[in-house]
């Protein structure tokens, strides 16, 4: 029997997925578009250049009620306070069209588990190049404990650090971003 609670996030999973509190950033980033840095003859980046990315990867999944509560348990990583799910296979998010705004950003909904009570702030950087930092959308209505939806916006493709932070607790992941028309070699 299909508990109050699965359908509960459910419903919530597709609101999130068709609704945002705030929308997107409106502004013109610094850096748009498949290259490695803001220099516009800089080398596209591929699929080759995740091998010096030290990505993420999914480790067994939070315990208990987060298994059933939180979108992609079974790609998550977590510490025992926050966990992150629906991490991308290998830690390489491969972007199609559909996850690039009209801005040449890539667009992911990343699901999260709070173990500790507070709002939830994402922040996140580029490794392996200068770039401006990752944009978060982290809509309202989920209480302040449990599963989180949010929406994390790369302004560029390469390597990113993404770290979520409730009340001094926080937890980091690394996953290299690719758009799928330079995901040759």
């Amino acid at each position: 029997m299909i508990s109050i609670r699965v359908v509960a996030v459910c419903v919530a999973l597709t609101l999130a997925a068709c609704t945002s509190s705030t929308p997107h950033d409106r502004t013109t980033p610094s850096t748009v578009g498949p290259t490695a840095s803001s220099s516009p003859s800089a080398a596209p980046i591929t699929m080759a250049d995740a091998r010096s990315c030290l990505v993420t990867l999914p480790d067994h999944g939070p315990p208990g009620p987060a298994k059933q509560g939180l979108f992609g348990w079974g790609a998550s990583y977590g510490n025992g306070d926050l966990w992150v799910g629906g991490l991308w296979p290998h830690g390489v998010i491969d972007a199609g069209p559909s996850f690039v705004d009209h801005f040449g950003r890539v667009v992911m909904k990343f699901g999260w588990w709070r173990e500790v009570a507070g709002q939830l702030r994402i922040t996140g950087r580029r490794l392996d190049a200068s770039a401006p930092p990752v944009r978060s959308d982290i809509p309202n209505g989920y209480g302040s404990r449990g599963f989180q939806a949010t929406g994390v916006i790369f302004p560029t493709e390469g390597c990113w650090e993404v770290t979520g932070t409730v009340d001094g607790s926080s937890l980091s992941f690394v996953t290299f971003v690719l758009m799928r028309a330079n995901a040759g070699t």
